[in-house]
């Protein structure tokens, strides 16, 4: 009986031994405890994939075409095919709506209030322009008195924003999602980003991640584990552990961003119906299914699939049956989604992407994420080492070339410099900060071939080979230092060649005013990065981390 009790304690010491070598809070590399309560390395070895941050949809990546696979009858060649892969994404179902962006003007004033000096311009810059629907020759003064604001339009895209306010509005949402977040994971006290939260005394990810003791200005009551939800293992030492989530949780999410021009157009595409395992059985026209604008199902026979221009004077169609259901822009999910969920991915506002405009995109040298805009940055440090985060003092404001005025960063953020040589030195992948213009406008690419013509008007010896190029008009804005008003400079140069410069950006997509041509993913313009129309809206998109596919079963080999 002894020898029994004795075999069955042997097994079970010894399983348990196994057990344990085996465990996910093993390290692999060491044989150490992972996440003992004695300290030591923390991690999430429970973390399974990205949760989908509210308002995305997954897009899994891929190879496809880019360009366009139709006649071009235009015949503009800026966007001629060429393969490209995507890496997995997330992606706003819908275009970014008015009541979407009045929760981010509600929010910036109740924080920076524009009555006050030091914030009217943060507030101001922020507001869309809504004198973008004013025309000439026509009324349309209800859209500029109410289309922003007015409860009838709340589910409609915004637009009247500019490529900088669109950014501007991802970064803000990417704070208030990931404050959300530790909040519920009881890092951070209940309703503090309501009841607790005033000028330079926010949340900011990048600042929680950096620096956590100086997030809300450095208001540690409302990241104290006496005042939160959190419980904080404390160790034989007295040191406390899991007071602060880093990215190793797995809680904090990637930022929402503008999605490249790539990206859009690949999920714009919505390819999942047109593939035979690795082989694309045809090209595709439109974000739906067929050569046609009308639908073919009987149910909802030729009805429109987007909201665009059918022909001169005709914005919607006859009253009483309409084509499209809508004369300017239409509320969104108004018409079917393409294969990946992706509402009004063709019509109703044509969108912002992150991307610089060129006109050819340069596959020859990646065609992996292609992405053309990089101007790399890196945290500003003090002197003592620590990160330099912008205080209430220390807002920097721009004026763009159209008299506007935008913070450069807002409090509570960490100031941004340039990367410098410490990052560049003996790299191979990248040796500058601002690399919009790389492999592109050398001389073998540019229209002039000289190697200088400085004594043009407007062209100095660090442009003279871009010269003629991307020679597009400089206007000026000035602020006379005496009564404060602006003086503005416009460039009369009767020697300019281009409209294109590092300040214009790729929009796609039809919209309301643009005809059949334009809804075609592939098609690509360009606008002024400061500038707003009535028909330019936009969508966030966000990086997927971890696994290519949800479903990791379904690869065919």
């Amino acid at each position: 009986m002894a020898f029994k009790i004795l075999l069955v304690l042997t097994i079970c010491i010894t399983t348990v031994g196994c057990k344990r070598s085996s465990s996910s809070n093993s390290s692999r590399a060491t044989g150490w405890d992972i996440n003992s309560r004695d300290g030591g390395f923390q991690y999430n070895t429970q973390f399974k994939e990205q949760e989908t941050a509210p308002g995305l949809v997954f897009v899994e990546g891929g190879t496809f075409t880019m360009g366009q696979v139709q006649d071009d009858v235009m015949h503009d060649w800026n966007n001629t095919p060429n393969q490209q892969h995507i890496q997995s994404f997330y992606m706003d179902e819908t275009e970014v709506t008015n009541k979407m962006y009045m929760e981010y003007l509600d929010w910036l004033k109740r924080i920076y209030p524009p009555s006050e000096e030091n914030y009217k311009a943060i507030y101001n810059g922020a507001l869309p322009d809504t004198l973008v629907w004013r025309n000439r020759l026509g009324y349309n003064e209800v859209m500029t008195e109410n289309y922003l604001r007015h409860p009838g339009y709340g589910e409609y895209p915004v637009v009247g924003v500019s490529w900088i306010q669109a950014v501007e509005f991802a970064s803000w949402r990417t704070d208030r999602v990931n404050e959300m977040y530790l909040e519920d994971a009881g890092y951070i006290t209940r309703d503090a980003k309501i009841t607790s939260v005033e000028a330079g005394e926010t949340f900011n990810t990048d600042t929680y991640i950096n620096a956590p003791t100086q997030v809300y200005g450095g208001n540690d009551s409302l990241t104290n584990p006496e005042n939160t939800r959190r419980r904080v293992t404390t160790t034989a030492s007295g040191d406390t552990i899991g007071v602060y989530a880093g990215r190793e949780t797995g809680i904090i999410s990637p930022s929402y961003r503008l999605p490249t021009e790539a990206e859009w157009e690949y999920a714009a595409l919505g390819l999942t119906e047109l593939r035979n395992y690795n082989i694309y059985r045809g090209r595709k026209k439109y974000p739906w299914d067929g050569q046609y604008t009308r639908s073919g199902k009987r149910k909802v026979r030729g009805d429109q699939m987007a909201n665009f221009k059918q022909g001169n004077g005709d914005y919607g169609g006859i009253a009483g049956w309409s084509d499209d259901g809508a004369d300017i822009t239409n509320e969104v999910k108004q018409y079917q989604p393409n294969d990946y969920g992706l509402y009004d991915m063709a019509g109703n506002v044509a969108e912002w992407v992150a991307d610089v405009y060129r006109p050819i995109v340069d596959d020859e040298f990646n065609d992996f994420n292609y992405y053309r805009g990089n101007v790399y940055t890196k945290n500003a440090i003090n002197e003592d080492g620590t990160v330099k985060i912008v205080t209430t003092d220390e807002i920097v404001f721009d004026t763009l070339p159209n008299g506007k005025v935008v913070a450069r960063d807002l409090p509570g953020e960490i100031s941004q410099v340039a990367v410098d040589e410490d990052e560049t030195y003996l790299r191979q992948n990248f040796d500058r900060s601002d690399n919009r213009n790389f492999r592109d406008g050398d001389k073998q690419s540019s229209r002039q071939y000289r190697e200088s013509f400085g004594d043009e008007e407007g062209v100095t010896s660090e442009t003279s080979m871009t010269g003629k190029m991307y020679n597009s008009p400089k206007h000026n804005v000035d602020v006379d230092d005496s009564t404060g008003a602006l003086i503005r400079e416009y460039d009369k140069s009767n020697k300019r060649t281009s409209l294109i410069n590092d300040e214009v950006r790729v929009y796609k997509g039809g919209s309301w005013k643009d005809r059949e041509y334009w809804l075609d993913p592939a098609q690509r313009r360009y606008f002024p990065q400061t500038m707003a129309t009535d028909y330019i809206g936009f969508r966030c998109a966000m990086s997927r981390v971890g696994s290519k596919s949800k479903n990791k079963n379904k690869t065919k080999n």
